[in-house]
């Protein structure tokens, strides 16, 4: 089997080193240069014509963001991913990142006891990433855990006449995907939006800072006890599971710490279930790009009780994992390229939409 050629471009001997050794781990991997900056990067990129390359943010002659805005306007597509502290800075920068175009990020291990756990933290981050974004395509099928026979539509119960709140799965590539989906969303939406982005904290918040300045919604980072109301998007909180639970106030988010489900915390499948629980089938599901599973089995609950999926499709996602588990699971109403997904929320949502535009949990008109 053909080797995933690895480029490291980092400033530090040490992480260098510590990376090279990670990696070696894995036999499908090689790791077939090192670059001390983003100046000898794009040498090396030209030299040895790497699958995917790991840089490092701040590094002196040429940072990580400079050499990736080069290798993006040379029309160089190899996958790149950062190496991430989890500090704000770490986060704007990355966020940035992304922004310019790199594939994903890991964060670089900051509590580990022993050289040995933050290998093992890093190998875990990364050798999933490198694959799946530089590895062959993988068959995507759907989970066990499912029901017997898909449903269809001759045989699932009558989709419900309203759509009450739009709910969205999302992991890698998902910053970017996002930042072309919510800003088409028209300011009076009639409906929440909330938000599972496989994220670690602080990341979370300064996305939702940086989609808020970007959309004529109100995007928040979520928080204990808040009201969800039409027109706000509510993004999970990195490390946290975010439900939503009925009460006497109207509908509220609640954030929990329970074991993490597909490998993830937040996990979508967590929102999306009591999302079912709150609304029943006035839902929208929107599974967009991401590895791993996560969001399969919540959509089922959606798709179950009558409500609306819809999926990025493959050649648009970054990693077709998530959503082409919805897709190979027959759980999904369109399949639909990412530049046609904000507008497609929309009209589904306004087709489905009162004339008073009432939010059907709280009441409340927006705004109110």
């Amino acid at each position: 089997m053909k080797k995933i050629r690895v480029l490291i471009v980092d400033d530090s001997v040490v992480v260098r080193r510590f990376l090279r050794n990670a990696l070696r781990s894995d036999a499908g991997i090689e790791v077939v240069g090192v670059a001390s900056n983003g100046r000898l990067g794009l040498e090396q990129v030209r030299r040895l014509n790497p699958d995917l390359v790991v840089l490092d943010i701040e590094m002196p002659e040429m940072n990580g963001l400079e050499m990736l805005t080069e290798l993006r306007a040379s029309d160089v597509r190899i996958p790149v991913i950062m190496f991430s502290t989890l500090t704000e800075r770490g986060a704007s920068a990355t966020l940035e990142a992304l922004s310019r175009g790199a594939s994903d990020y890991v964060t670089k291990p900051t509590n580990s006891s022993s050289l040995e756990d933050a290998m093992d933290d890093v190998r875990a981050q990364l050798l999933p990433r490198i694959k799946a974004l530089a590895g062959p395509p993988e068959s995507v099928e759907a989970p066990k855990e499912r029901s017997p026979t898909p449903r269809v539509w001759s045989s699932r119960r009558v989709r419900s006449s309203k759509i009450s709140a739009v709910v969205i799965a999302v992991s890698t590539g998902g910053p970017e995907a996002l930042a072309r989906v919510i800003p088409v969303l028209p300011a009076d939406l009639a409906v929440p939006v909330l938000i599972v982005q496989h994220m670690p904290p602080v990341f979370t918040r300064m996305l939702a800072e940086r989609l808020d300045a970007k959309s004529g919604l109100t995007v928040r980072e979520g928080v204990e006890g808040a009201v969800v109301r039409p027109g706000d998007v509510w993004i999970a909180p990195g490390g946290r599971h975010m439900e939503v639970v009925r009460r006497s106030t109207g509908i509220e988010i609640t954030l929990q710490d329970g074991p993490p489900e597909n490998s993830c915390r937040p996990a979508a499948d967590v929102l999306f279930r009591s999302a079912v629980r709150v609304w029943g089938g006035a839902l929208l599901g929107v599974v967009m790009t991401g590895m791993g599973q996560d969001g399969f089995l919540g959509s089922t609950a959606i798709w179950e009780e009558g409500g609306r999926v819809l999926a990025q499709d493959e050649k648009t996602s970054v990693v077709w994992g998530m959503p082409g588990a919805v897709a190979a699971g027959r759980i999904v109403d369109q399949i639909l390229p990412l530049e046609e997904l904000g507008s497609a929320v929309t009209r589904l949502v306004s087709a489905t939409a009162s004339p008073s535009r009432l939010d059907v949990a709280t009441g409340l008109t927006k705004g109110s």
